[in-house]
């Protein structure tokens, strides 16, 4: 991926020899070295699953494959944020192989997909996918910075954007108050909610 050598072997110092323990209400444990995995808190760790989560997709071929969804022109396959991970077709066939190049590239690197953590959310009926004996969920809405629903209501976005702003209304009420308690101005603000 055009890492330069140099920070890699820095990356290699840094995580060589980790160890951790638990704390409990009882005490800690005993220290164990940490084989796999970023330091938990590391304010690195987020940006090198990035650069996996990356390797990962490029490997698994997901910027040449013809699957994805087209907007603007464009073919999309998968969506980041952190350490989530959306991908999306048009067909269940075309899904499933998108899911399955991504499990072998993860596996490839150390990885293993979390099936319980993993869902499904389709726009019509489909079939209970099996993926290593375990059967992965079908959910009628996901929650990814908003919520999605297979039905493609969006009235629940709409609420929770109205009372977010009447939340910052209110305090900014307060905030004038407490301001100038004196002489409280107030003024008209338009909301448009999209």
């Amino acid at each position: 991926m055009g890492i330069p050598g140099h920070l890699t072997c820095l990356l290699r110092n840094l995580y060589a020899g980790q160890e951790a323990t638990v704390r409990t209400g009882h005490g800690t444990a005993d220290w164990f070295q940490i084989g796999k995995g970023v330091c938990q808190g590391c304010i690195l760790s987020p940006c090198l699953f990035n650069f996996y989560a990356e390797y990962i997709m490029r490997n698994a071929g997901l910027e040449e494959t013809q699957a994805g969804i087209t907007i603007a022109g464009r073919n999309i396959n998968n969506l980041r944020y952190a350490d989530d991970i959306t991908l999306m077709a048009e067909s269940e066939e075309e899904l499933k192989s998108l899911l399955m190049k991504v499990q072998e590239e993860s596996e490839n690197v150390g990885l293993k997909l979390n099936i319980q953590k993993t869902k499904i959310m389709a726009f019509c009926p489909i079939a209970s996918w099996e993926i290593d004996g375990e059967t992965v969920e079908t959910v009628s809405d996901l929650f990814l910075g908003s919520k999605i629903t297979a039905d493609g209501d969006y009235i629940h976005k709409i609420k929770r954007r109205l009372l977010l702003g009447r939340k910052v209304m209110t305090n900014l009420d307060r905030g004038t108050v407490a301001a100038n308690r004196k002489e409280v101005k107030k003024k008209s603000i338009y909301i448009l909610v999209v």
